[in-house]
């Protein structure tokens, strides 16, 4: 069985410079040092600020789906999880970052590197989907 728990937390605004202009990643243009407005990373990143929780992922089992050892997960305990989202859950009392597989048998975990195995979720499992992952954030 999946449950799921949804804490009520307050969040702080970061707000950090937007320039106006985006960055070519083909050819180079000329420089703009304008600056746009204030990006509030809340407002850009965070749909649900008193929902949204940031993680660490540790591992290489995701790394099929962009996550790396160390990246920072953003999480959002307010979505409803539905097949075939990155989600963390909690098995058997332990974080994991998986996405979530329907099967003909119910659930999977299903980990996103041909090394690890899924975690198929069977009736006696004590599986908890603690949120849902919306954005990654890696170091290039």
């Amino acid at each position: 069985m999946i449950k799921v728990h949804r804490p009520n937390f307050a969040a702080r605004p970061v707000w950090r410079p937007l320039m106006a202009s985006a960055v070519e990643a083909g050819f180079p243009s000329p420089a703009d040092d304008y600056v746009e407005r204030v990006l509030d990373l809340n407002e850009e990143f965070i749909a649900r600020p008193a929902a949204t929780f940031f993680l660490r992922a540790g591992g290489r089992s995701m790394e099929g789906a962009g996550i790396h050892d160390g990246d920072l997960l953003i999480v959002d305990r307010s979505i409803m999880p539905e097949p075939n989202m990155v989600i963390v859950a909690v098995v058997d009392g332990e974080f994991t970052v998986k996405r979530l597989c329907k099967s003909e048998d119910g659930f999977v975990l299903a980990a996103e590197h041909p090394d690890y195995s899924s975690i198929s979720i069977a009736e006696e499992s004590e599986v908890c989907v603690w949120g849902v992952v919306t954005w990654v954030v890696h170091q290039p």
